[in-house]
């Protein structure tokens, strides 16, 4: 409290900003680094007695029977951060009294400034939990006291803003007439110039090949297979929960059959997409959105694997012959693995028809209507911020492995962007020549995980990387699934009921129905994410229609053929694209048929299966940190001086890390007197984009603001049907959403005003007397 008390004074002789002093989550970091260390452990009970027995001193226990810390022990530990602090302090104060301040201003502006803060404001959210979980009823009522109060800064007139935006001062009026007869003197000044000479321009490429534009063949073909590398761990981390959830972790049969099967969806999904869907270059594969769904329905009682003793009581009733394995456990049965994964087939089935008519009706339009940029914002970037967990899995395996792919992805793609590569081309006419190509930037990817697996490679070799199983760094070694390829088939053709029926289970459709909801969501977001990397307009509202009602006619397709997951866009591959600056619609369709080609060859799939899980932890690393960067781009469209978005956007994503962490810490924590509605509120509150982006929308649909405010108008404007002008700012227009194999008189004729997939460029007759 002293400290504190030298606040008035310190604002009278600092910046004098009304800025308040005291302890930040910048200081609690350092000591909880400190509390792992040896030295700054506290002693044990047994060294209390110790100590004591060989002093001289008269302690007594306390009423827990507990030893006191010595005062010298407290003494000493707080001299260490008293002197240290003295010194850091000192350090910081002559940073500012010697002007270096200054010199470090030019090296940190907002790219900078914004990460770090952001992230420890951020980082508090264990600690809001930690207060609020003793009673979350009070929290939520100051939260909607504070949301239904609005205070319209419109009648405050300190807060009145000029047309720029500034603060007028007490008693400033805005000149209008100044204003207009200096805009008047400008214009007939630019009259009386000379425009007889224009000087055009070609503007620069920032993409080397564009969404309609088609590589040479050879290049599609490696294009293809980095961005294969780069979405490789999604259908493999999937189809193993899948696989341990219907209890076949060691049937490796069925986890072939899952695999092939998942590689051959994710493929025939993203060509079909990329060709007649969405039409933009977007990866369609198993996501974070049906793993949540996957993971809720793991801890029901009804999904919980046999016991070796229930296994053993089954094959002791039953007429079959069987054999332990080498480890001496029963197989589970093949009747029980296969009536779960039919409860996934029809549970899939049913949802996926829904999601099929959410876009197939049109009904995505109206969502757009309330779903804009402060939404978006909150719900994407959750889940590029949640998926940390499966980075970190795959990247410990070893960290410097992981690491090093990162760094050369990072110093080929934005290091060396002006550099170009000298290459021998010929052609018939001109012969050999020299030809400079961005060789480095567009295979950045590619470079990077082909040598982080060459480095991996070496560090098996070397007998650094444990070959123990149980070992961490076991998967950073490249032989450490070598036997997927002996066992895996050379063929394998998935089709509809290879698992027998489906069947129908409530609790897994509605766990499926929520995740569902929030892939349109993310859906809509990845497609604007994807059309602001490509440079062109947002998709307009039937290109969005086409992609939904693909993206569920593919999940229907999927559940009866038993992958126990529906697909999704990747934000993986859209960051790819801001890196290699190749957005080819040819690329993904290539990338489509290459993932059906793994899923019917087996030993093409499992080949890839083996790679590290290091280096494809340094993938996703450079896919998903450029995903979310893409994602808080839509923020150009709020008005970020408005404290209501500030508001709604920060509450959003400190409430969607919040929640999920609390569910998490605390499985028991919702308690409603019904299991089932216990279970369905753990699945909506563990998923952090469920809980930032409705929130998001919620409060943006309510709280007031305009539609500049917001961000709307020129999000639903840019979202207009018929829109084919070619902004500046773009490199194509939106004629790259054409659907192909569809007639002009179709598009201009009344019909296509209810078909909510095509575009409609009917206009009504005008009637003239």
């Amino acid at each position: 409290m002293v400290t504190k008390g030298f606040v008035p004074v310190l604002q009278t002789i600092q910046n004098r900003l009304p800025i308040f002093q005291g302890p930040t989550n910048i200081y609690i970091i350092p000591p909880l680094a400190l509390s792992e260390m040896q030295e700054w452990r506290c002693p044990t009970q047994e060294e209390f007695a110790e100590y004591y027995g060989n002093s001289t001193l008269n302690v007594t226990v306390d009423t827990r029977g507990q030893f006191p810390v010595p005062l010298d022990i407290v003494h000493g530990k707080l001299g260490t951060i008293m002197g240290s602090r003295m010194a850091v302090g000192y350090i910081h104060m002559m940073i500012g009294a010697t002007g270096l301040v200054g010199v470090l201003l030019r090296f940190i502006g907002p790219v900078t400034i914004v990460p770090a803060i952001t992230l420890i404001g951020l980082y508090i959210y264990k600690t809001v939990a930690r207060f609020s979980e003793t009673q979350w009823g009070s929290v939520l009522m100051v939260w909607v006291f504070c949301a239904v109060w609005k205070i319209d800064a419109s009648e405050v007139p300190l807060l009145k803003r000029t047309g720029n935006g500034d603060h007028l001062a007490n008693n400033d009026t805005i000149a209008t007439t100044d204003i207009t007869d200096t805009v008047g003197d400008h214009v007939e000044q630019d009259a009386t110039q000379d425009t007889s000479v224009n000087i055009e321009t070609e503007k620069p490429r920032r993409l080397v090949y564009r969404i309609s534009e088609s590589p040479p063949l050879h290049l599609i073909s490696i294009f293809a297979l980095q961005q294969c590398l780069m979405s490789i761990a999604g259908p493999l981390s999937t189809s193993l929960l899948v696989s341990e959830l219907v209890c076949a972790q060691d049937v490796e049969l069925i986890k072939s059959q899952i695999l092939s099967s998942t590689m051959f969806m994710s493929g025939l999904t993203t060509f079909l997409m990329v060709t007649i869907g969405v039409r933009l270059p977007v990866f369609q594969g198993p996501t974070n959105i049906y793993i949540i769904p996957l993971l809720a329905l793991s801890e029901m009682q009804e999904w919980k694997c046999p016991t070796q003793e229930e296994l053993a009581e089954y094959y002791g009733n039953s007429t079959l012959n069987v054999t332990v394995d080498t480890r001496g456990q029963y197989p589970v049965p093949l009747d029980i693995i296969h009536g779960k994964l039919g409860i996934l087939m029809g549970s899939l089935m049913v949802v996926g028809f829904i999601h099929m008519m959410i876009g197939a009706t049109g009904l995505v339009g109206v969502l757009l209507r309330f779903i804009g940029p402060v939404t978006i914002v909150p719900a994407i970037t959750l889940i590029g911020l949640y998926i940390y967990k499966t980075v970190v899995r795959f990247s410990e395996t070893q960290w410097g492995v992981s690491l090093f792919t990162v760094v050369v992805a990072v110093i080929l793609s934005l290091y060396l962007t002006g550099v170009r590569t000298p290459l021998i081309a010929w052609e018939r006419k001109r012969g050999f020549y020299i030809k400079w190509f961005p060789l480095h930037q567009v295979f950045a990817v590619l470079f990077a995980i082909m040598l982080g697996w060459g480095l991996s490679a070496i560090l098996t070799e070397c007998g650094v990387l444990s070959d123990d199983p149980l070992s961490t760094d076991y998967y950073a070694r490249t032989d450490s699934r070598s036997y997927v390829i002996r066992q895996s088939p050379w063929f394998f053709f998935p089709y509809p009921g290879q698992f027998g029926m489906p069947s129908f289970s409530a609790s897994a459709s509605i766990t499926f129905l929520l995740a569902t909801a929030f892939s349109v969501l993310d859906s809509i977001g990845d497609y604007s994410a994807c059309a602001r990397m490509c440079f062109v307009p947002p998709p307009p509202t039937h290109a969005v229609n086409r992609g939904i009602a693909i993206e569920g006619a593919m999940s229907f397709l999927a559940g009866a053929v038993g992958i126990g997951h529906a697909t999704a866009s990747y934000g993986n591959n859209i960051g790819a694209i801001g890196i290699t600056r190749v957005a080819s619609r040819r690329v993904f369709q290539a990338t489509g048929m290459l993932f059906i080609l793994m899923g019917v060859v087996g030993k093409i799939g499992s080949f890839f299966i083996t790679i590290p899980y290091c280096v494809i932890g340094g993938g996703m690393i450079i896919g998903v940190g450029i995903f979310v960067g893409i994602v808080l781009s839509n923020l150009q469209y709020v008005d970020l001086n408005s404290s209501r978005n500030l508001a709604i956007i920060g509450i959003s994503l400190l409430m969607g890390l919040m929640l999920p962490y609390w569910v998490e810490k605390t499985p028991d924590g919702i308690q409603t007197g019904n299991e089932d509605a216990d279970r369905i509120i753990a699945v909506l509150l563990s998923n952090p984009s469920c809980v930032g982006g409705v929130l998001a929308c919620f409060l943006d649909n309510t709280v007031p603001g305009t539609m500049e405010e917001r961000g709307l108008n020129i999000w639903q404007q840019e979202y207009a049907e018929g829109d084919t002008t070619t902004s500046g700012s773009w490199e194509e227009g939106t004629e790259v959403y054409q659907p192909p194999f569809v007639p002009e008189w179709l598009k201009r004729s009344k019909i296509s005003k209810y078909i909510p997939v095509i575009p409609s460029y009917y206009k009504e007759p005008s009637h003239t007397k």
